[in-house]
């Protein structure tokens, strides 16, 4: 394990390029779901896709809680279970809810991989081995910010998962049609499952009380909102009469 002055340069490291990954995205679609595109090279079925993208970090996650010599304080692991909840359902509950036959190009699968695997050393690094010992003592977990992180983590996970139901129930089977997500958050951004998933985070950074927490809702937030607007740019063309742009936004309900 690095240092924790090397962790720190990492940590920073990794907040540049989620600049660079933000600013990028504004000009280049990431070629999956409805930005699928052949360009981006092989592809394989979209839900072998999402578990082979998110199954490394929960895989990764594990095992440096396992070989952590900490792996039995009580507070580092309810810790782990948050996170692991997170992944489990995104890496194996939520591609057996996928319909419909969209592809996902390997050169996606690998990025994606790459960055889950580098965030489970954020995460998992912090947590379990360079946090001092005492950082999280056992009342840690009835602290002010573990219980409001803790509140925001699952109401983001509520928003999170409500919405991609009301995206995966918008067809009946063999309609190909286009249609706008209404209900829930919907009736304040179009992205209402990428807002569930940034709150998740942002929640995840406040119980924990961390940089490495701060970093990866940056990521979130980097990864997700530039395709945000590339959606509510999508909607407002097809459906003029249906959203009102005066209202609802992006992704940040009444702000962007």
């Amino acid at each position: 394990m690095l240092s924790l002055h090397a962790f720190q340069i990492f940590l920073i490291v990794m907040a540049l390029i989620a600049v660079v990954v933000f600013i990028s995205l504004f000009f280049v679609d990431a070629g999956y779901g409805k930005f699928y595109q052949p360009k981006w090279g092989p592809s394989v079925n979209n839900r072998l896709g999402w578990v082979l993208m998110e199954a490394p970090v929960f895989v990764a996650m594990l095992l440096l809680w396992w070989f952590s010599d900490r792996r039995g304080d009580i507070v580092r692991l309810v810790f782990l279970l948050l996170f692991e909840l997170h992944y489990f359902h995104r890496s194996f509950i939520f591609p057996l809810q996928i319909r419909g036959r969209n592809l996902m190009p390997f050169s996606i699968i690998l990025m994606g991989a790459l960055f889950n695997t580098l965030n489970a050393f954020m995460q998992g690094g912090w947590i379990f081995y360079l946090s001092p010992e005492e950082y999280y003592p056992a009342g840690w977990l009835t602290s002010l910010p573990f219980i409001a992180g803790t509140a925001l983590f699952f109401f983001g996970m509520s928003v999170n998962i409500g919405s991609d139901t009301i995206i995966r129930n918008l067809r009946q089977p063999g309609d190909t049609a286009h249609y706008l997500p209404k209900g829930g958050m919907f009736r304040y951004v179009t992205s209402a499952n990428y807002f569930g998933e940034f709150l998740e985070w942002v929640g995840f950074a406040i119980l924990t009380w961390s940089w490495s927490g701060a970093v990866f809702a940056l990521w979130t937030f980097a990864n997700l909102a530039p395709r945000a607007a590339r959606i509510y740019d999508m909607y407002s063309r097809e459906f003029p009469d249906e959203l009102d742009t005066s209202k609802t936004k992006r992704m940040i309900p009444f702000i962007y």
